[in-house]
């Protein structure tokens, strides 16, 4: 008998028919002679509309307020998905993030784990039950308030119980096969990965792969939960991720790609702080400004200084969300820094090749800017790590680049991927 956790998104469980669904591969999974704990999200769409209502009653919504509502989405789809297994003559028990013992710091919006014990969890399973729990949230034992994970929550959930209660695999499901190669919905030629390596997931997640989120895949590395994204769709095998250091799973043993895969993310900005003295300390005064907004920064690049001025400008990019936030607070602090102006462009998209083959081959880069440059596609930005080259580009030509890459590379297939639901989640 395996302990298996299984998640399932927004898209697997959009109504009714896809909650029964999603109920009858749980069911076969437990009839299977396997012990099942279920992380659910909201269905469909629930989340946006939650926070359509928020800001409509609100322009500033109180962050606790809007936890204690964004949480209501997964509680409606643990209950149903525990009331149709019910039905299908199997026990099953829904717990919210609470029940579950998922333990987080007091941060409304973008909570941390800080602890997971799940008693009731396993009690459950003690019984014969499935467990259903409720995706995306927790509760700090300091306040006693509910808190949310932010963005990939539930994967994060369903991996931190895999971790909690030692389990065999974590499978993620979703409304495409696995992991492709890019986008299917950018790159309709991309083609399903078997296996990849943890840290060629985190680079392509970092990068804007929304198939699963950066803490998640950075949870499971650190804990050694073994992921297997696949569909809810059908019953095929997905992408396994493994950790590189205990080998390719199964037995396999073939020699790393080149590139496996290229991610492309449109919700980047760029801000550029212009005329900088150019002295040492003031890029340190510049991005203390900007961690005190608590932005994450990405890439940053500084010009040469101009010898007649001495000042050189500095760019960096950031999620868009935090743009606002963080030209504010560099407006606040012009006097002090003494630079001259800043500019915000977020018309911008970040493409990232990621493959661990680059370590051991030349001339990857070279590739990428001449097909760029061929396709007519100008790089604004660049940055490099050992398995990763990421460009910036402009937001209207970022898909086309990534098709231009894709085929450049040899990652192109010979059928149209399939998107079940047509979100990626």
């Amino acid at each position: 008998m395996a302990l298996i956790v299984q998640k399932f998104g927004g898209s697997s469980v959009s109504d009714a028919e896809s909650i029964k669904r999603v109920a009858k591969r749980i069911v076969d999974t437990r009839r299977a002679g396997n012990d099942v704990v279920v992380a659910v999200s909201a269905m469909g769409d629930t989340t946006d509309d939650l926070l359509d209502l928020a800001n409509a009653v609100s322009p500033i919504p109180a962050p606790r307020e809007l936890d204690m509502l964004l949480t209501a989405g997964e509680r409606i789809s643990m209950a149903l998905l525990a009331m149709a297994i019910k039905g299908m003559g199997h026990e099953a028990l829904s717990f919210t993030g609470s029940q579950a013992g998922m333990i987080t710091d007091a941060t409304h919006g973008a909570a941390r784990i800080v602890d997971v014990t799940p008693k009731r969890v396993r009690a459950a399973l003690d019984q014969g039950a499935v467990a259903i729990v409720a995706g995306f949230q927790g509760f700090n034992r300091h306040t006693g308030d509910i808190t949310t994970l932010g963005r990939g929550g539930s994967d994060t959930t369903a991996v931190a119980l895999a971790a909690a209660l030692r389990a065999d695999v974590c499978e993620i499901y979703t409304d495409v096969d696995g992991i492709f190669t890019s986008d299917p919905r950018v790159v309709p030629q991309a083609k399903k990965i078997d296996f990849i390596t943890n840290e060629e997931m985190l680079e392509l997640a970092a990068s804007g792969a929304k198939v699963l989120y950066i803490r998640a895949v950075e949870y499971a590395r650190r804990h050694g939960v073994k992921l297997h994204v696949r569909s809810s769709f059908n019953s095929n095998e997905g992408t396994i991720v493994y950790n590189p250091e205990d080998g390719i799973p199964n037995g396999g043993n073939v020699e790393e790609p080149i590139i496996t895969g290229i991610a492309t993310d449109t919700g980047e900005a760029k801000v550029t702080v212009v005329g900088v003295p150019d002295i040492p300390g003031k890029a340190a005064e510049i991005f203390e400004i900007v961690a005190k907004t608590n932005a994450n920064i990405d890439m940053i690049v500084q010009n040469v200084s101009e010898a007649a001025t001495g000042r050189t400008d500095i760019s960096f990019t950031l999620p868009s969300g935090d743009g606002a936030r963080v030209i504010g607070a560099l407006e606040a602090e012009r006097a002090s820094v003494e630079f001259l102006s800043l500019q915000y462009d977020d018309q911008i998209g970040k493409l990232a090749v990621v493959g661990a083959g680059m370590r051991t081959n030349a001339g990857v880069s070279a590739k990428i800017f001449r097909s760029l440059f061929e396709a007519g596609i100008n790089i604004e930005m660049i940055s490099t790590s050992e398995i990763r080259i990421s460009v910036v580009t402009r937001a209207d030509s970022l898909n086309e680049a990534a098709r231009v890459l894709h085929t450049a590379f040899g990652l192109d297939g010979d059928e149209v991927a399939v998107v079940h639901a047509g979100t990626g989640r």
